[in-house]
């Protein structure tokens, strides 16, 4: 009997050693660890927009190697991702750009379940028109362009978009290099919306920005500051959080805010169709929404914070910064860009005509 125990018990022990086996064979060939999200992560951001440290926080908590790399417009984002094939797990995408990447299946759906952090984001960023019950979609951070300049190098008085074409600011303008966010401006100082498609008004707004363009020194969106910073311009229409940062350097630099009014736009995480590590895409986009990490993002790159937890955190100075969070009345009537469908290549036409006037 001692012996028919004894045989049962190492028939048992070696069978669990085999399923044991078996498992650690099946994680191995995924690439997956004890949590299952893989081993790396592959994101593609704007530049200038996350902060090392937050990678490797998210490294060193999870063990999933990320690989990080940039682009500098929607619309190197959407040409890259479309013709990805899936080597990007994550990226991120303005809200205008969400439908049609929605439209041509270049975006996965994302699990909330696996973002509890989603609580903290406030209501007023969540389930938008451009993605109803946040099916493909999770809010990073916006922004409004303004403008920035600084007294020491421009004595004329400018309050607003329209002030851009006095010819005393010859060579002294940095514009984004972003036809959406430039001809809109283009095009609210002709009274029209920035989301108009009119034939006629881009065409005026073509005349009027060619207009422009002796005052204009450098398109750059990578790092529009870095001008103003160096004393090379007086004037930069730019997002306002890059006008903040110049702010950090020279203090002297004021901000605008534009008698047309703003111009809007809130940037989301995206997952690309294909994507290879969508769970660790998830779990990142969680991370970034744990209230002490997008603190963390806001110190280094002060973005309008969606999330109401992480607002608690950050001083009280950014809060206040105008060309971060304009007045409530300013937000009131800011405008935010829309998708186009096809019309939108109705601004390329117009904008690639301008660019290679230079």
């Amino acid at each position: 009997m001692k012996n028919s125990v004894f045989r049962l018990i190492l028939t048992c022990t070696a069978i669990m050693a085999l399923i044991a086996l078996a498992a650690c064979g099946s994680k191995a060939a995924s690439g997956g660890g004890s949590d299952g999200l893989g081993k790396v992560l592959n994101v593609f951001n704007w530049s200038e927009y996350l902060p090392d440290s937050v990678l490797k926080k998210f490294e060193d908590k999870t063990g999933v190697k990320v690989n990080y790399t940039n682009f500098s417009s929607n619309e190197e984002m959407m040409a890259k991702v479309s013709a990805g094939g899936g080597i990007y797990d994550l990226t991120v995408a303005s809200d205008y750009f969400l439908q049609p990447m929605v439209k041509q299946d270049m975006i996965e759906p994302i699990d909330l379940n696996n973002i509890p952090n989603f609580k903290n984001l406030l209501p007023e960023f969540v389930n938008k028109d451009y993605d109803p019950g946040n099916k493909y979609s999770v809010p990073y951070m916006g922004n409004t362009q303004s403008l920035g300049i600084n007294p020491d190098k421009i004595k004329t008085e400018i309050t607003s978009y329209a002030d851009l074409w006095k010819p005393e600011l010859k060579g002294q303008i940095v514009l984004l290099d972003d036809p959406r966010m430039v001809l809109g401006m283009v095009l609210k100082t002709l009274g029209y919306t920035a989301n108009d498609t009119d034939p006629k008004h881009l065409d005026e707004a073509k005349k009027k920005m060619l207009e422009l363009m002796p005052n204009v020194k450098a398109f750059d969106s990578d790092s529009p500051k870095t001008l103003m910073i160096n004393g090379e311009i007086g004037v930069m229409l730019s997002w306002g959080p890059e006008i903040a940062l110049a702010q950090r350097e020279k203090p002297q630099v004021k901000t605008i805010l534009p008698k047309e009014g703003l111009i809007l736009a809130f940037d989301n995480f995206v997952i690309p169709k294909g994507a290879k590590n969508k769970k660790a895409a998830e779990a990142f986009i969680n991370f970034v929404l744990d209230p002490d990490i997008s603190a963390e993002i806001s110190k280094s790159f002060p973005y309008i914070n969606p999330n109401s937890e992480a607002r608690k955190k950050i001083d009280k100075a950014t809060m206040e910064n105008i060309a971060i969070y304009p007045p409530a009345e300013e937000m009131k009537r800011a405008e935010g860009l829309k998708d186009l469908g096809e019309k939108v290549q109705l601004y390329d036409r117009v904008w690639s005509e301008v660019k290679s006037s230079q």
